[in-house]
């Protein structure tokens, strides 16, 4: 719970070392912000990003009790493992990467920190240094004890829902069981209400196949799984339309009908999302016990170091955190 209704808590982590990471959070200490944050990463990574970048931020160590002006950024030390050279990843520094998540979600968990914003990780270091990582969602819902999360991108006016994620093509229709449905839909609507302030939401659900199967001559999975899932949460008083065909589901005709859209999987719905709001969208975790943002860019590493690095998402993301726990404020 927001202990300052206007002026919250965030922690805002500094992700891969190596990439543009670093050097979007110091920018945020430049400006005035509707927020306190506290960035947890390297203190001196930070403090030689900004000087490399010509920012005059002065970095210090945050105490519960910091209260940053403009110009400074406070900063939960998670040391690094090994020096970091702009665009260059190392696995030496998987475990401090992992170690600035554990210490938001920790902080989070604990109700020192009223949300938290991640900047981008490389899981393909991660699994370099021999530590299974598939991302942030995944980690998030193990490390909280979360049986189920959801991950929803926002932005360019959609709000894009997933109910498989990082998942080969060959494995999702395995994957859509109707459990798995039931509990992502029931997670979406209870967190569109409760995070969004949506009384009544409606989602818009995408059928599997193309054409939504076409009466099953293309894939059964619509008859079979999807609308039978649909019909029971109906009955429960969902507001739910589908299983309605990707090709034409983003259409604006489509789109004015609902308030969220959920994708069977990743590359299903997350193109559009990010074509209508690229460099200004947001990753969110639905279903966490503690609110999570995320910009919707990667690493970035050929930007690294050289000041071209655009923060438009990571502000997106704060302002998102923001507006979820006002909401949820409101709502309790």
């Amino acid at each position: 719970m927001m202990r300052q209704a206007e002026r919250p808590l965030i922690a805002i982590t500094c992700g891969e070392p190596a990439g543009v990471g670093p050097e979007l959070v110091a920018q945020l200490a430049c400006e005035t912000l509707p927020a306190r944050i506290v960035a947890i990463g390297d203190q001196s990574l930070l403090a030689e990003r900004a000087q490399m970048l010509g920012l005059q931020v002065a970095v210090r160590a945050w105490t519960p009790d910091s209260a940053a002006a403009p110009g400074v950024l406070d900063v939960l030390h998670v040391p690094l493992a090994a020096t970091v050279t702009p665009g260059e990843v190392d696995p030496a520094n998987a475990r401090h990467v992992l170690g600035i998540l554990d210490a938001a979600i920790d902080g989070c968990m604990a109700g020192r920190f009223d949300a938290m914003v991640t900047a981008p990780v490389h899981k393909g270091v991660i699994n370099d240094a021999g530590i299974a990582f598939s991302g942030h969602t995944e980690y998030l819902a193990e490390r909280t004890a979360t049986k189920r999360v959801v991950m929803m991108l926002a932005g360019g006016g959609l709000r894009v829902a997933l109910a498989t994620t990082h998942l080969p093509l060959s494995k999702v229709s395995a994957a859509l069981t109707p459990e798995l449905l039931v509990e992502t839909l029931t997670i979406l609507h209870a967190d569109l209400c409760d995070k969004f302030g949506i009384a009544d939401p409606r989602i818009l659900v995408a059928g599997l196949n193309p054409h939504a199967g076409e009466g099953g001559h293309m894939g059964r999975e619509e008859i079979e799984i999807i609308e039978p899932v649909l019909e029971s949460l109906r009955a429960q008083g969902m507001l739910l339309i589908g299983p309605l065909p990707a090709d034409t589901m983003f259409t604006p005709h489509q789109l004015a009908r609902g308030d969220a859209v959920l994708a069977m999987y990743h590359d299903q719905g997350l193109p559009t999302l990010k074509y209508a709001s690229f460099g200004g969208g947001v990753n969110i975790t639905l279903g966490l016990p503690i609110i999570r943002t995320s910009v919707d860019h990667g690493t970035a590493l050929d930007l690294a170091g050289t000041g071209k690095a655009d923060a438009g998402s990571l502000h997106a993301a704060l302002d998102c955190a923001l507006s979820m726990l006002r909401a949820r404020a409101q709502h309790l």
